[in-house]
């Protein structure tokens, strides 16, 4: 019994060891870093991949794009536009945060649930936009964090 014990301390301090480190403590964390990141990040990309593209063709594009609400082709194409054109550059300033997240995640989920039938995976999934709306959807409910100018601004962080 006693070895038996002693051989479980043994084993105990080690994995004890391990486990501190698998869980990174040594790193700082800093939520609003990590606020900071994801903002930047999407709000970086939905402006440069999606709605730069949008503004230079806008003509193009506005009379051929889908009227998922029933407004028309051109006022749709003119809220995505905004959502991704200006709304973007607003999460990366962390300027009206959680305002410009729910308008790109409404636009986000639109465009999953409607315009992509809810398809993860296949030809004309909707992946990027679920993705989008999940960061968005976390952007609205935590807000910009104290890296951004809502948080200059007095909001709160």
């Amino acid at each position: 019994m006693a070895a038996r014990r002693s051989l479980a301390l043994a084993f105990r301090a080690p994995m004890v060891l391990m486990m501190k480190f698998l869980q990174l403590n040594f790193l700082p964390r800093s939520a609003d870093a990590a606020l900071l990141l994801l903002r930047v990040w999407y709000g970086v990309s939905i402006f440069a991949l999606f709605g730069l593209m949008k503004v230079k063709n806008f003509s193009a594009m506005a009379r051929q794009f889908p009227d998922p609400l029933g407004l028309g082709s051109t006022p749709s194409f003119m809220l995505v536009v905004f959502a991704e054109a200006v709304c973007g550059p607003l999460l990366v300033l962390g300027l009206f945060t959680r305002v410009a997240a729910l308008v790109t995640g409404f636009a986000m989920g639109v465009a999953f649930w409607m315009a992509h039938g809810a398809k993860l995976m296949g030809e004309g999934n909707g992946l990027p936009a679920f993705l989008y709306l999940g960061a968005f959807a976390t952007l609205f409910i935590a807000g910009g964090g104290k890296f951004s100018l809502d948080a200059k601004m007095g909001a709160k962080a």
